[in-house]
C-alpha cells in the first residue's frame, strides 16, 4: 500500500513561529506598558511625597516665622531690634517688666531659672513677674525668676514642648478682685491673646484659689494645664518664652501700645464668652434692674434701707448684694451683674465688676472724701472704653462720717491731697462711712434711668 506523502514541515513552521513571536511580543509589550504605568504612578507618588514634604517644611517655616512675629510684637523700638539681634530683650516700665526670648530655652522649675544658650558672655537678669513694680512692699512676696542668657551650661531637658512658655505670678493682692483683674487677668490677656492658646502658663506663687476663680478665663487663653513649678520640680524645654506680663494701665487696653490692636470691647466680649454671660447690650434687659453693692466693714451706706426704698420708688428692681460668698464667686456674680442696667457702689474693689455690665449700662460711683483721684483713675475713666456710662456722685462733707471725727476745718477734710499714708489710708479707706443725701442722690439715679431707657452705646 502506498504511503500518503508527508506535508512539508517548512510550509507551516514560519506561520507558527510568527504567531508565537507575536504573542511573546504582545505579552512583553503589555508587561512593559504596565511597568511604565507603574513607573508613572511611582513618579507621581514621589512627586506627591516631595510636594507634601515641601508643604510640611513650608508650614513649619511659617509657624516659626509666626512665632518670631508674636514674640517681637511684645516689644518696640530698640528692644525689638535687640530681640532680633540677640534672641533676648526686656521691656521695662513704671508698672511692669517683661522679658522675651525667641530662642530655645530650658526652664528649671526647681530654681525658677531660665537658660537661654548663646555664644555671647553670660548675662544675668532677675525679675519679679508681677505688674505692680512700683509697689516695693508688694514685690517682697513675689518669687523672682532668674534668666541666664549667654554661654552657659543648662541642665538636661526632661520634658520637651513645641509651644512657648509664659511665666507670671499670682502673688500680690490676690483675693482682691481689682488687683486680680487689673494686674494679672488683663495683663495676661494682653500678653497671650495673640498666641491663640498655643502656649503654656507657668504660675509662680501658685494659688489654687486663683485658678479656681479664673479657670474659665485661663483655659480660653491656653489649651494646656497651668504648671505649678513648686509641684513640678523638673527641667522643661520650650521654643521661646515670656517672663512677666504686659500692662497698659488701670483696667485698660490701649490699641496703640504693644502688642498693638487690643481693644477693651474685645476683652469684654472675651469675658462674656468665658463666663457665658447672657446680655451684651442693656436693651436686652426688660426691667430696669439696679444692683446696689453693700459693704459690711468700711465705706458703708449708713442709710441703705432708705436708699433702696427711694430706688424702688423710681421704678427700679433693686438687687442688694452683700454676701461675701456671692461676690467672691465670680461665676455667679458676673452673671448677676450682667443682668443689671445700673450698678451702684461706693469706691472700692467691687467696682471692678463694671467689666461684666452689658454695653449701655450705667455705673454709679459714690465718690468719698479723699478718694477722688483713685475713683476716677481706677474705675471712672476706664468705663467709657468699656461702653458703660459713668456717673459720679460726689458726697458733701456732711455725708461723710469723717466730719464728726476730724471736724470741718481739719486737713483731712479741707486738703485730702496733702494727707499721706498711713493717716490717709486709715481715714479715707478704712475709717470712712457715708450717709447719702437722698434728695441729691435721687437726681443722679433719675439721670441713670434716662440713660438706660434710651441707650445707644
Amino acid at each position: 500500500m502506498e504511503k500518503a506523502p508527508r506535508k512539508p514541515i517548512f510550509c507551516s513552521t514560519p506561520v507558527i513561529f510568527l504567531v508565537v513571536l507575536s504573542l511573546l511580543y504582545i505579552d512583553l509589550f503589555w508587561a512593559n506598558f504596565i511597568s511604565f504605568d507603574r513607573w508613572k504612578k511611582d513618579c507621581s507618588n514621589s512627586e506627591t511625597i516631595f510636594n507634601n514634604r515641601k508643604i510640611i517644611n513650608e508650614t513649619d517655616e511659617e509657624k516659626q516665622n509666626s512665632l518670631d512675629f508674636l514674640f517681637s510684637s511684645l516689644l518696640a523700638g530698640e528692644d525689638r531690634s535687640k530681640l532680633k539681634a540677640t534672641g533676648f530683650a526686656c521691656n521695662t516700665a513704671v508698672h511692669s517688666i517683661h522679658c522675651v526670648t525667641n530662642r530655645p530655652v530650658m526652664i528649671d522649675t526647681r530654681t525658677m531659672t531660665v537658660y537661654i544658650p548663646s555664644d555671647q558672655p553670660v548675662q544675668e537678669t532677675v525679675i519679679k513677674p508681677y505688674a505692680r513694680q512700683e509697689d516695693h512692699n508688694l514685690l517682697k512676696i513675689v518669687t523672682p525668676v532668674k534668666i541666664l542668657h549667654g554661654n552657659t551650661t543648662p541642665p538636661v531637658c526632661q520634658h520637651n514642648h513645641e509651644i512657648p512658655a509664659v511665666i507670671f505670678s499670682s502673688s500680690g493682692f490676690v483675693g482682691n478682685v481689682f488687683h486680680e483683674i487689673n494686674e494679672i487677668i488683663i495683663p495676661l490677656y494682653i500678653t497671650s491673646k495673640n498666641f491663640k492658646s498655643r502656649l503654656l502658663f507657668i504660675l509662680e506663687d501658685y494659688k489654687q484659689s486663683f485658678i479656681s476663680k479664673y479657670g474659665k478665663v485661663i483655659s480660653r487663653l491656653s489649651s494646656y494645664e497651668v504648671m505649678n513649678p513648686a509641684a513640678d520640680q523638673s527641667v522643661h524645654c520650650f521654643p521661646g518664652a515670656v517672663v512677666g506680663l504686659m500692662f497698659h494701665g488701670h483696667l485698660s487696653l490701649n490699641s496703640s501700645d504693644v502688642p498693638k490692636g487690643h481693644l477693651m470691647r474685645e476683652l469684654r466680649q472675651f469675658l462674656r464668652q468665658a463666663f457665658n454671660l447672657k446680655f451684651s447690650h442693656v436693651s436686652q434687659i426688660k426691667r430696669p434692674t439696679l444692683m446696689l453693692l453693700s459693704r459690711r466693714t468700711t465705706r458703708r451706706f449708713l442709710n441703705e434701707d432708705e436708699m433702696v426704698a427711694m430706688m424702688e420708688d423710681l421704678g427700679f428692681r433693686v438687687i442688694v448684694v452683700a454676701r461675701a460668698k456671692v461676690v467672691s464667686n465670680l461665676n455667679i456674680f458676673a452673671n448677676l451683674i450682667n443682668s443689671c442696667k445700673v450698678f451702684v457702689a461706693a469706691h472700692g474693689a467691687g467696682l471692678t465688676n463694671e467689666l461684666f455690665l452689658p454695653n449701655g449700662a450705667v455705673m454709679v460711683q459714690v465718690d468719698l472724701v479723699g478718694l477722688e483721684w483713685a475713683g476716677a483713675t481706677y474705675y471712672g475713666n476706664p468705663a467709657q472704653a468699656m461702653g458703660v456710662h459713668y456717673l459720679r456722685y460726689k458726697i458733701e462733707p456732711e455725708e461723710s462720717s469723717l466730719l464728726k471725727v476730724f471736724g470741718r476745718n481739719h486737713t483731712v477734710m479741707t486738703d485730702p491731697r496733702s494727707v499721706h499714708d498711713p493717716l490717709g489710708k486709715e481715714a479715707y479707706l478704712n475709717g470712712q462711712n457715708v450717709r447719702i443725701n437722698l434728695a441729691r442722690f435721687r437726681e443722679t439715679l433719675v439721670e441713670a434711668l434716662s440713660l438706660v431707657g434710651d441707650s445707644t452705646l
